[in-house]
């Protein structure tokens, strides 16, 4: 993506809720080289941060409700969580989770769209959010899956502001132009249980490396690595939880 840094509408943090948090790091590190640090402090539950080097790059969590599945989740960095959330659920979406303060760090709300798929939003204080992107091993892309697009065009647009650059292939999305995601409509090919999701894609050095690895590890590959006519080279894998992600090769989103 064109952003590299936390910049107010853009994603800013990506976390993972997951059903084995010692697991999880295990995938991750084998297949990142991620560094994870558990927060010791009983309230926060088990919250545990990766890094490359001394950045912060992701998260990782045990699921805190029955209800939530295992999954990558996609946060948007906002100057005032409420107003936002309030904004939200004026243009037809659901607060699922806050807004709600977490420490000093941040205030924290989990939003569902009107199209069904899920986001967080987050309120800076003394963590704006990741501190590295689109080196390999970091965030560099998001993409919408939905079954909605014009809604959710209506809706992103109203809520954050983003560009919209829209070809008959693929929508892009962007903070003033600088696109940082995507969306995909999804049609018949998608299974009808699967919902309306945002996918976060971290940079690789090679994608059929990285998919290999993966499947190694215990995960597996949704996609198999292909190049996009005129795009990046990608794969969706599943990790060994069941939780999806794409990757991306390192440089083919920052033109």
């Amino acid at each position: 993506m064109k952003l590299d840094k936390p910049v107010i509408g853009g994603p800013c943090w990506t976390e993972l809720g997951t059903s084995d948090l010692d697991g999880a790091q295990r995938f991750y590190h084998r297949l990142f080289g991620w560094r994870s640090e558990t927060d010791p402090r009983q309230e926060a539950g088990g919250y545990t941060v990766a890094h490359l080097g001394y950045a912060a790059v992701a998260a990782l969590a045990p699921l805190y409700q029955e209800s939530q599945p295992v999954a990558w989740n996609v946060s948007f960095l906002v100057a005032d969580a409420d107003a936002t959330a309030a904004q939200a659920e004026a243009s037809g979406a659901t607060v699922l989770v806050g807004p709600m303060d977490v420490f000093d760090v941040g205030r924290f709300v989990v939003v569902l769209d009107p199209t069904g798929a899920a986001f967080q939003l987050w309120e800076a204080r003394t963590f704006p959010g990741a501190g590295l992107f689109n080196a390999p091993g970091t965030l560099g892309w998001v993409e919408l899956m939905t079954r909605a697009p014009e809604r959710a065009i209506a809706f992103y647009r109203a809520l954050f502001g983003w560009s919209v650059n829209a070809s008959p292939h693929y929508t892009q999305w962007g903070i003033e132009g600088a696109d940082f995601g995507g969306m995909v409509t999804m049609d018949e090919k998608f299974p009808h249980e699967v919902p309306a999701h945002w996918l976060p894609y971290f940079a690789v050095a090679d994608v059929d490396e990285s998919a290999a690895k993966a499947t190694e590890a215990g995960g597996s590959a949704l996609m198999e690595p292909t190049t996009v006519a005129d795009g990046p080279r990608i794969a969706v894998l599943r990790d060994p939880q069941g939780a999806m992600f794409g990757v991306y090769r390192a440089g083919d989103y920052a033109d």
